[in-house]
């Protein structure tokens, strides 16, 4: 198999599967526990909660495991409502579904939302974020880099915006986790997500800043000094400290790679292929790129090239399956047909350059078959 999805899942590294080994086989104790077995799981926990702290140069109390960025989304919208009780939300129309799903909620709950839609290059700019503010907002969620076309948000100056009006600022990071440095300093909140970065599914960490105003989203023990209730999963704590570290270090060397890969694909596409085009403008993450084709459905792509060895995606695999066209190509603009007839296309660090010319040609021909099932 070709897999060039790796938006939605990477592989787990070798060496991430070997420091979570010892957490699911000798030192299985629950981290809750009083004894022996128990408090060595602890302090792998402090261990890992260290070194994510340390690498997000941020202080270990405020990094908090969670499930990965889905949980992440909902604490953060949700967490902060109900601090509040009321008030305005500006959201970004490109967010995960996590984040636009939990302000719907929150929406029949009461509170009032602004959906900040993107420019034609996909881009949610401080200018339009700014006029979405009111006096009584008190949250705003814009993405480090929008997981369909890659495209990386100006998060910093947006967070200023926030920090001068004092409204929490949340910024989803699963994408540029290992790859970009993360804004820490300019939002109140932020998550990650294990898999995204070769580490295990299941697996997430959210920062919030010391003494920010929002509440818990779940309910239970004492595990994550009181803000998380349930057993902690130290394995996946350990797993995505570990993935993390490697992605920081490889990050210039992998990101090189995985861009020159990506940019030869890209090229042969649009100048082998007509009617391709790229999705998105500006500056991207090094392996995205998300490409519209006329006259092809991309859930038919999709499977024509699944059934060649080679896998892609319409979008965020969270939604797959969904007759609608994607949420984040419409907000910028683009017709339904064109939206409909989108694929993503994600490179690892695992790709080879023979990859991308079989994917190519396999591409093309896949493209020509719908094509000429339509004359």
């Amino acid at each position: 198999m070709i897999y060039l999805d790796n938006a939605a899942t990477t592989p787990t590294d070798g060496d991430v599967l070997n420091a979570m080994l010892p957490y699911l086989r000798e030192n299985y104790g629950n981290s809750s526990s009083q004894h022996s077995a128990g408090r060595k799981a602890a302090g792998a926990l402090l261990c890992a909660r260290d070194k994510t702290a340390r690498i997000l140069e941020c202080r270990p109390e405020e990094v908090y495991f969670t499930s990965g960025g889905t949980e992440c989304g909902n604490w953060a919208v949700k967490g902060v409502c109900a601090a509040h009780g009321k008030g305005h939300l500006v959201v970004s129309a490109i967010e995960h579904p996590a984040v636009l799903e939990s302000a719907k909620d929150m929406q029949k709950a009461g509170f009032e939302v602004t959906f900040v839609l993107p420019d034609g290059n996909g881009v949610i700019t401080p200018q339009a974020v700014e006029r979405a503010i009111r006096p009584d907002t008190v949250f705003c969620a814009v993405m480090h880099a929008n997981n369909e076309t890659g495209v990386i948000q100006p998060v910093e100056e947006i967070g200023g915006l926030c920090r001068e009006r004092g409204i929490f600022y949340y910024c989803d990071c699963v994408q540029t986790a290992g790859v970009l440095p993360l804004p820490v300093k300019h939002c109140d909140a932020l998550a990650i997500s294990a898999h995204k970065f070769y580490g295990p599914a299941g697996s997430g960490a959210m920062y919030i800043k010391e003494g920010a105003n929002i509440q818990r989203l779940i309910s239970g023990g004492r595990q994550e000094r009181a803000q998380r209730g349930g057993t902690v999963n130290v394995a996946a704590a350990a797993g995505l400290a570990a993935a993390l570290e490697k992605a920081v270090q490889n990050a210039q060397f992998n990101g090189e790679k995985i861009a020159a890969l990506r940019d030869v694909f890209v090229e042969k596409v649009i100048n082998g292929i007509d009617g391709a085009r790229v999705n998105g403008g500006g500056a991207k993450l090094p392996s995205h790129a998300n490409i519209s084709f006329d006259g092809c459905d991309g859930e038919n792509l999709l499977f024509l090239l699944d059934l060649e060895g080679v896998a892609v995606s319409t979008g965020s695999a969270c939604s797959a399956g969904a007759v609608t066209p994607s949420h984040v190509l419409t907000a910028m603009g683009l017709s339904e047909s064109a939206a409909k007839s989108a694929v993503r296309f994600t490179f690892g660090k695992y790709n080879t350059g023979s990859e991308v010319e079989k994917a190519y040609q396999i591409l093309k021909t896949c493209v020509n078959k719908i094509r000429n099932l339509k004359k």
